[in-house]
C-alpha cells in the first residue's frame, strides 16, 4: 500500500477526529499497569507503553457472551418444541489504536480459527466491526518478552494501519484500502518522501540489536522438542509448582478454550446459552460425565498447555499458539516461564541423547 506521515504534534487531532465516527480503544495507564480501554480523550492514549495486563483480544472475543436465547414449550398437538433465537451483540464500529505486533499476531491467529472449517459468526461480525492501528515496537518492553525468538517482532498483515516513531514523526503503513480512507478522512497526514523512507529504514534497522534471544533452540525446532520430550521428567517438576490458577491462560493472547453454559430462567421455559472464557489449567477444564478427567494432574495439564502452544496450533493452523509477549510470565505467582520450560525441555533431551 502506502506510506503516509503525520507529525506527533497532529495525532491528538486524529484521534479526536476518530471519536465521532467511531469507538476508540487504546493502551492507557491504570494505577495496576497498563490496559486497553475506550479513550474519551486523546491525551489518555499511551503510545509508549510497555504491555497491557490483558490483551485486546476482549474485544474480539469477549470474556462473556451471549450466543442464542431459546424458549421451550408445546405446539397445539402437545409435542415439545424449541425456539431459538441467535444473539448478535451490537458492536459499535472500533478502532482498536496503538496495538503491539506480538497482539497483532494473536488476532491474525484468532482470524484463521475462527473463520476455517466451522466459521464463528459471532467472532467474525465483531471483526468485521474493528480497525487495527498498529505501533512499531522500538524497544522490548521487558525481560519476560521473547518476540523476537518467536518471528512476532514484525507487523503481521491484519493491520488497517501501522505506525513507526521516526524522530517527531509517525511514518504510517497503510494495509488496507478502509485504513487508508481512514487516514486521508481523518488526518493531516501527508505522502512520505524518499528521506522519510530512508529515515524508517534507519529506525527499524536499529531497532534489531535491543532485542534479545532467549530461546535455546529455533521456534520451527519446538514441535519436534516437545513431540520427543513428551514424557519427560520436567513436566512433574512444573506440576509440583503449578498453583492450576489459570492466570497464564486468561492474559494470553492466543488462549480461545471456552465453556458453553445453558442459563435456564425461573420460569423453566426461557434461557439463554453463553459463552464464557476457559482454562486447559483447571481442574474442571477436562472433566467429563461419570467424573472421569483425562488430565487429572498439573503436571498433564502443564504440558498440555505448552503442547498447544508450541505443536499442535502450528500442526492445525499454521502459525504459533505463541507469541512471546511475555504475560503468561509476568502473571505466573511460581515463575513457570515458557522459555524457561522450552530451554530445561531441551537440556534433559539433550542428556538422554547423549548430546
Amino acid at each position: 500500500m502506502s506510506l503516509y506521515i503525520l507529525s506527533k504534534e497532529k495525532l491528538p487531532a486524529f484521534v479526536e477526529a476518530l471519536q465521532a465516527g467511531f469507538r476508540v480503544v487504546g493502551p492507557v495507564r491504570t494505577p495496576t499497569g497498563f490496559a486497553f480501554e475506550e479513550i474519551t480523550q486523546a491525551d489518555q492514549l499511551q503510545l509508549d507503553y510497555t504491555t497491557t495486563i490483558l490483551p485486546p483480544k476482549k474485544y474480539f472475543l469477549p470474556q462473556r457472551e451471549t450466543l442464542f436465547k431459546y424458549h421451550t414449550g408445546s405446539n397445539p398437538e402437545g409435542a415439545q418444541s424449541v425456539d431459538v433465537e441467535p444473539v448478535f451483540q451490537d458492536v459499535q464500529p472500533t478502532v482498536i489504536f496503538g496495538m503491539h505486533t506480538c497482539d497483532m499476531s494473536g488476532i491474525m491467529l484468532y482470524d484463521k480459527v475462527f473463520s476455517e472449517g466451522f466459521r464463528d459468526e459471532h467472532y467474525m461480525t465483531r471483526r468485521d466491526k474493528m480497525v487495527i492501528i498498529g505501533i512499531e515496537c522500538l524497544h522490548p518492553c521487558d525481560d519476560a518478552s521473547f518476540c523476537k525468538d518467536m518471528g512476532t517482532l514484525t507487523a503481521p498483515p491484519i493491520y488497517d494501519l501501522h505506525m513507526t516513531e521516526v524522530d517527531d514523526d509517525y511514518l504510517i503503513d497503510t494495509g488496507s484500502e478502509k485504513g487508508e480512507r481512514l487516514l486521508l478522512n481523518y488526518s493531516e497526514a501527508k505522502m512520505a518522501t524518499t528521506d522519510h523512507m530512508q529515515r524508517l529504514g534507519r529506525v527499524l534497522s536499529a531497532k534489531w540489536p535491543r532485542f534479545r534471544m532467549r530461546l535455546k533452540m529455533s521456534k520451527d525446532q519446538t514441535p519436534s522438542l516437545l513431540t520427543l520430550g513428551y514424557n519427560a521428567h520436567i513436566w512433574e517438576e512444573l506440576g509440583e509448582r503449578c498453583l492450576a490458577c489459570g492466570s497464564c491462560t486468561n492474559v494470553c493472547p492466543t488462549c480461545f478454550c471456552f465453556d458453553v453454559q445453558d442459563e435456564l430462567d425461573i420460569n423453566m421455559q426461557d434461557g439463554e446459552r453463553v459463552r464464557v472464557w476457559d482454562s486447559c489449567q483447571l481442574h474442571e477444564f477436562a472433566l467429563v460425565a461419570g467424573g472421569h478427567n483425562f488430565r487429572e494432574s498439573k503436571a498433564s495439564r502443564v504440558r498440555h498447555r505448552l503442547m498447544r502452544k508450541g505443536k499442535y496450533i502450528k500442526q492445525v493452523h499454521g502459525l504459533s499458539g505463541c507469541t512471546g509477549c511475555g504475560r503468561c510470565e509476568r502473571a505466573c505467582l511460581v515463575d513457570i516461564t515458557i522459555p524457561g520450560t522450552l530451554n530445561a525441555l531441551h537440556d534433559e533431551m539433550k542428556v538422554e541423547s547423549g548430546v
